[in-house]
Parts: C-alpha cells; structure tokens; sequence
C-alpha cells in the first residue's frame, strides 16, 4: 500500500529525513514502512511517499511525519530525542499528544534560544506552574525538573512578576562527606547548588547572574538558611527535596509570603537519607496533595530528555525495585 504526503518544500524534507537519511531510516525500522521523497507516479518532488503492509502502519509514519514538519517549520532542530519520542506516543496510540506541546516558549537563555517543553510531561508541568502557587515535581533524572523550574522563575523575574529568585538544596551527601572537602562553608556547599548556577548560567549568562547577585534579586543557599525568615514577593525553587527530612520540609513551605510560588522538585527513587528518616517530599505530597493552589505534577521515564540509554537505564533500575519490592512482600 501507498500514500503521498506533501511535507512541503525540498528543504523542509530534507531536514525531517535528516543527515544522510538518518531520521527516515530510524522511522522505517521502528514503524515497518519505507520512505522515499522522490517523485513516483506523477507526484511532486516535495512529496514523500510511505509505503507499508497496512494502512496503520502508514497512518503512524504519516502522522510522525507531520509533527517533524511542524517542528521544521517552527525553525527547530529535529533531534533523536525528539524523533523517538513521537514514534513512542504514535506506537502507544497517544498521537494527539503530539499537537500539545513544543510551540510553548517558557523563556530565551542569553543567546536568544527559545526554552521549549519537549514532551507533554514537561507542558504539563510548566501547566502547572503557571497554574499553581506551590508545584511538585516528581520524577527520574533528565526530566528537566529543576532546568524548566529555573527557566519559569527567570521568566516571572524578567516580566517583574516577583522580584527575586531564591533557589536552595538541602546539603545531604551522596556516599561522599562534606567534612573532606577542601575550603571554607561555602567552597564545601558550592558543589551541591552547582546544578542550580549552571541552569542560571544558561539562561541569564555569567555577567547578568552576577548583577543579579549583586542586586539580591537572586540568592543560592542551602536549605538550611532558610529557617525564620518570609520569603515575599520570590520563586523560590527547594530542590533535591527528596532529601529532605519532615521538618526540613515544614520549615520550607512554610517560608512561602505573599505573592510568591515555590517550586519543589525531587527524585523518590535517589533518597540518600539514613535509613530510619522518611523523605519529607514523600509526606508532603501525600498530605497536600488535594489542597487548592497547590499541585503534584509526575514525570515518567518517557518524559527523560537526556540521551535515549538515560530512559532504558531508568526502566531498568525500576524493573529491578519492583521484584525488590514484590520479594519483600512475599
């Protein structure tokens, strides 16, 4: 069976089927159909004909084929990530999805590159905040969890919605013990909020996150400075916060002043707290959950926009958890 499907001018195909075809070779093994953008049987240059033993096998390629175009046409880059992703949400029957996410630009970075959510998890989230005056985000690494937190307290910053961005982490080793680290407090805790300087790094550059700095409308700490004061008029972003104990987490919602919205991002699955100390993102997602003005947002592994092995390292890890946990049940 055939179909044509008009992806538009030369240039606009050649950059969905990517370099040396790349992109339609990965769409015709995963869907089982094969693709050409020659003309055949009286059908234009521009036109792409897909080729397949069925019409819904033809059906997915073609709706694959119009996101890329749109993705194109929006002056983006069709990556690997971006390519795979769709082909998941079209095999899983969740096309629609397609159409609702990607145009949203959240804010530029410092070159003028527009932050976009990449899958509907992310829109969903950056949904949320706008929504809410508390966000949970929980879920794997490589989620962009904390990135699209920063990127929406720069955004509220530069549109003068809040007047400063407060970000923090709670100093919790990983294996590793801040007493061995080389310098003063602040050398010791430097590598903790590290993630957090990078982000703003990428959206603000070096020299206008240190005039921010320097005019107080950004501040980095740890979560312990957080205690006794009232945060007005802030984006407060607690990451990490899987790491935080009960009280640590009571103590920070409760720093929240008016117009301000605090986002709490965590991954429950990296909890390095002893093992006789709850997670406070745990409890306060499970008492708060069904409180107006605030929201719990879950990112699943198809929602990592790291490299594509990030996604089957996590399965893995999850598939390994769950016989832990059924073997303990037994």
């Amino acid at each position: 069976m055939k179909r044509y499907v008009n992806i538009g001018s030369p240039d606009v195909t050649a950059s969905v089927f990517g370099i040396c075809d790349k992109n339609a070779l990965t769409l015709e093994e995963a869907l089982g159909v094969r693709l050409s953008n020659e003309a055949q049987d009286g059908a234009k240059e521009d036109t792409v004909c897909i080729e397949g033993e069925n019409e819904e096998e033809i059906h997915k390629a073609e709706v694959v084929l119009s996101y890329l175009r749109q993705v194109v046409l929006r002056g983006d880059a069709v990556t690997e990530q971006a390519l795979e992703y769709a082909i998941t949400l079209v095999k899983d029957g969740a096309e629609e999805a397609l159409e609702t996410f990607g145009a949203d630009v959240v804010c530029l970075t410092h070159r003028g590159k527009p932050i976009k959510p990449k899958t509907v998890g992310q829109k969903q989230y950056i949904q949320a905040i706008r929504k809410n005056t508390v966000v949970f985000g929980i879920g794997p690494a490589g989620t962009g969890k904390t990135f699209l937190a920063v990127a929406m307290a720069v955004d509220a910053l530069r549109k003068k919605e809040v007047s400063r961005i407060v970000l923090t982490r709670p100093a919790v080793e990983a294996g590793e013990r801040l007493g061995f680290l080389p310098g003063d407090l602040q050398s010791k805790i430097d590598p903790y909020l590290r993630p957090l300087y990078d982000a703003l790094y990428e959206m603000l550059g070096a020299e206008n996150y240190q005039h921010y700095v320097e005019k107080n409308m950004i501040e980095i700490a740890p979560l312990a400075y957080m205690r006794g004061r009232t945060l007005d008029n802030s984006f407060i972003i607690l990451d990490e916060a899987q790491n935080t104990t009960n009280e640590q987490m009571k103590m920070f919602l409760t720093r929240l002043g008016t117009e301000s919205k605090a986002v709490v991002t965590g991954d429950p699955s990296q909890i390095d707290l002893p093992d006789n100390q709850k997670s406070g993102l745990l409890v306060a997602t499970h008492i708060l959950k069904d409180i107006a003005g605030i929201a719990v947002h879950t990112f699943t592994g198809r929602d990592v926009v790291r490299h594509r092995l990030v996604q089957q390292i996590i399965a893995a890890y999850q598939k390994q958890e769950s016989k832990k946990n059924e073997k303990n049940h037994k």
